[in-house]
């Protein structure tokens, strides 16, 4: 982005420095709007909660419980299931999803413990187990719907390719004027993230889950509620409710989590922890939340789909 300041000056350049300097303000207004968190722009709200939780059972004598409407039934079941479903969910993403599209939802604290303004992507992902065997480079394409700020941002990220880096169109007119490349670790992308880029996906996902539960498979002071029936996207899903009944010293402790599974297709396609409230009464902190909606599995994806120079892209040539 340097400029070259060694031609000569004369009286006919000064309309061509002058344009200069006006495309190098504009950047610099770009470059300051990436700082304030570019990869999502919140409100730093630490307290503020998108949704309650969906408590079902807040003792054991909640077990083999169906629910008023006689179609959500609830029943205590052990972490071991919880880790079987998950582990089966992997195997099967790992042998038989290459690819998907989803519009995602992600409402998460920073790294700081600031609750982020929600928000809304289209994605197209290509996992790294193609064809069942892994080591591939993942691949991702993102396309911001909200908040209003990051509306029309794009993002491309491809492990093996451009040194690693994120290829970001920053929304806006400015933004629309270069493509900024950076560092998926770089304090700009990581500006309001819990996470890099680098983890992104239902894989990385499911892996998490199986990380966390297996340090609780034989807790005491973690109950298991299994609800069938609940309604996700108009589809009759699993709800999986992890309870803790006292604070540990895990990291990422929670008072409550929430993961929601489609057993038939093997995939978990929600996931929100709660932290815990300052007094008794309060509805507790999210911590996290992330939601699969309208998932299209092994569509096809081609390389262009994470091409900056695709003609449904606005990427600035």
């Amino acid at each position: 982005m340097a400029s070259d300041s060694s031609s000569a000056s004369s009286d006919a350049d000064v309309p061509s420095r002058g344009r200069g300097r006006a495309f190098l303000f504009g950047l610099l207004c770009f470059v300051v709007g990436l700082a304030s968190g570019w990869f999502l722009r919140g409100k730093q709200s630490p307290r503020s909660v998108a949704s309650p939780p969906t408590v079902v059972g807040t003792d054991s004598s909640s077990a083999n419980r169906t629910s008023t409407d006689g179609q959500s039934a609830s029943s205590e079941v052990p972490m071991a299931e919880v880790l079987k479903l998950a582990e089966e969910s992997l195997q099967h993403l790992i042998a038989n999803v290459d690819g998907y599209t989803t519009r995602m939802i992600k409402h998460e604290q920073d790294r700081n413990g600031v609750l982020q303004e929600p928000s809304e992507m289209f994605m197209k992902i290509r996992t790294r187990h193609v064809g069942g065997e892994s080591g591939h480079g993942l691949r991702a394409y993102l396309r911001f719907e909200t908040p209003e700020s990051a509306k029309g941002r794009e993002v491309i990220w491809i492990e093996d390719q451009n040194d690693g880096q994120l290829l970001v169109r920053e929304a806006g007119f400015i933004g629309s004027m270069m493509t900024a490349k950076l560092e998926p670790t770089n304090f700009l992308a990581m500006r309001g993230q819990r996470y890099p880029i680098t983890e992104l996906g239902l894989t990385n996902l499911v892996r998490k889950l199986i990380e966390r539960g297996s340090r609780d498979i034989d807790n005491p002071d973690v109950q298991v509620i299994r609800t069938e029936g609940h309604d996700f996207d108009g589809q009759s899903l699993t709800l999986l409710q992890i309870k803790r009944s006292i604070p540990s010293d895990q990291p990422d402790d929670f008072s409550l989590a929430e993961v929601v599974i489609d057993e038939e297709q093997k995939l978990i396609v929600s996931f929100r922890s709660f932290g815990w409230p300052e007094s008794e009464g309060e509805t507790p902190p999210l911590i996290e939340s992330y939601e699969y909606h309208d998932l299209v599995i092994n569509p096809t994806l081609t390389d262009l789909d994470f091409d900056p120079t695709n003609p449904d892209y606005t990427f600035p040539e």
